[in-house]
């Protein structure tokens, strides 16, 4: 059906329980940040080798890396080697990722980008390592779940993050730069069904990427709970907030993030620096609440995210994107949900 699949990178030693346990109760330092370090390569390994079963060998296969974590080029270097066939990168600008894939010069590179400048400004930057983006994710920040691609909250809804003017903008850009082969746009963010692929691709985009209707599926071996809380939320019960890693963040309004929003400025005027991170690794290069970074969230998202994985509603942090999904609060087979996306309104009527 023309679709590529897409893993995270972030401490996925939480899927083998083996892999954890060799890591739970590690006295702190270098020792037991190498341990957990390691056990997330073995895991990135385990996850490619296990998708490319499931699909048997169908399709393109990428890793998303977010560039503000600081395992960063250990787990690119580490896909690269699995024969990943394209790397993902967004939270930052990965001006670094075609070094880092120089060995790989089939591997697809895919940056996230949110504004026609920071298009330009990266394609400039990587075409003096003389490779160019394959494509390139325009992810709207006042749309898309997770990390997003703004400097403030308050900018979450500037008119220049639009698809309408973001898409055509680098595509002239394209054009003007004499740039003959097609650097393929994926728009990403509140798409949920036909008519809204269709005007995008009008405006310029060569695909598009949904997030959380997959992970919302039968077939996604998120916690019950976990696809329940994403399916069930409506725009009143989203909330954005200031991330650990200093983005703008959006989620659904769970107990723990309205408790955690009310003490915020409390703890963020507390903020200082600590001797270690609380959970013996840094999964991030810099972290609000590890760092003392007091305009940043100060938060453990590793124990947030990890409770989510486990379906805890009380304690864990729901990343999700705005707009409702494509079958409501239903949860529905990825057959089915591919077809109504690929499906023309007159057509699922009939």
């Amino acid at each position: 059906m023309g679709a590529m699949g897409t893993l995270s990178s972030v401490d996925l030693r939480r899927h083998h329980p083996d892999l954890m346990d060799e890591t739970r109760d590690l006295k702190p330092g270098d020792a037991a940040k190498n341990a957990i370090n390691a056990a997330n390569l073995v895991a990135i390994d385990r996850e490619i080798a296990a998708a490319r079963a499931r699909s048997n060998g169908k399709g393109l296969l990428a890793m998303n890396v977010m560039r503000a974590v600081n395992e960063y080029a250990a787990s690119v270097s580490r896909a690269l080697a699995n024969g990943i066939d394209a790397v993902v990168v967004g939270a930052g600008l990965p001006l670094d990722l075609p070094d880092l894939a120089r060995e790989h010069p089939k591997t697809l590179l895919i940056p996230i980008l949110s504004d026609a400048r920071g298009v330009q400004l990266l394609v400039k930057k990587w075409e003096r390592k003389k490779r160019l983006p394959d494509a390139i994710v325009i992810e709207h920040p006042g749309l898309a779940g997770g990390h997003l691609g703004a400097a403030r909250i308050s900018d979450l809804k500037d008119p220049r993050f639009a698809f309408e003017t973001v898409i055509p903008q680098a595509r002239q850009f394209f054009k003007e730069a004499g740039i003959e082969r097609e650097i393929a746009l994926i728009a990403a963010g509140g798409i949920s069904n036909h008519e809204d692929i269709a005007r995008l691709q009008s405006l310029g985009a060569s695909a598009v990427q949904l997030g959380t209707a997959f992970a919302v599926t039968q077939e996604s071996d998120a916690h019950a709970a976990f696809k329940q809380v994403l399916a069930e939320a409506g725009e009143d019960d989203m909330v954005e907030f200031t991330s650990v890693a200093g983005l703008p963040a959006r989620a659904v309004g769970t107990p723990w993030l309205r408790a955690y929003l009310k003490i915020e400025p409390r703890l963020q005027a507390m903020a200082h620096a600590k001797s270690r991170c609380t959970k013996n690794f840094d999964c991030l290069a810099q972290c609000g609440l590890r760092d003392g970074l007091p305009g940043w969230g100060q938060f453990c998202i590793d124990n947030q995210l990890a409770a989510a994985l486990r379906g805890d509603l009380k304690k864990g942090l729901f990343f999700r994107g705005a707009g409702r999904l494509p079958f409501g609060d239903q949860i529905r087979s990825v057959s089915e949900l591919v077809e109504r996306l690929l499906t023309p309104p007159a057509a699922l009527a009939a």
